[in-house]
């Protein structure tokens, strides 16, 4: 399945992989809002990224529908997501 998102960008949303801890976390009432395609979107277009001393990758973008920066947070293999949340601490610039 493919999703048409901000920037004319065509994301494949099935891709997406997860940690155990994600798939559990998801079903908080306000974690289950987080749609995939978000997701994906924050993977291939960060705003912002971070490498955790743990190794695990930070990155961040605005989900302009929602207007709030979502962070998702990879594992060391940039690929699959240990966590996603609506970040309301991040600063822009």
């Amino acid at each position: 399945m493919f999703a048409r998102y901000d920037k004319s960008i065509w994301l494949d949303i099935e891709r997406v992989q997860t940690t155990q801890y994600f798939d559990y976390r998801s079903k908080r009432p306000d974690r289950a809002k987080i749609k995939k395609d978000w997701i994906r979107f924050v993977i291939e277009n960060p705003e912002k990224t971070e490498i955790q001393s743990d190794g695990r990758i930070r990155k961040w973008a605005k989900i302009s529908e929602v207007g709030k920066y979502l962070r998702v947070i990879l594992l060391e293999d940039g690929e699959t997501v240990h966590n996603a949340f609506f970040d309301r601490s991040y600063k822009e610039g």
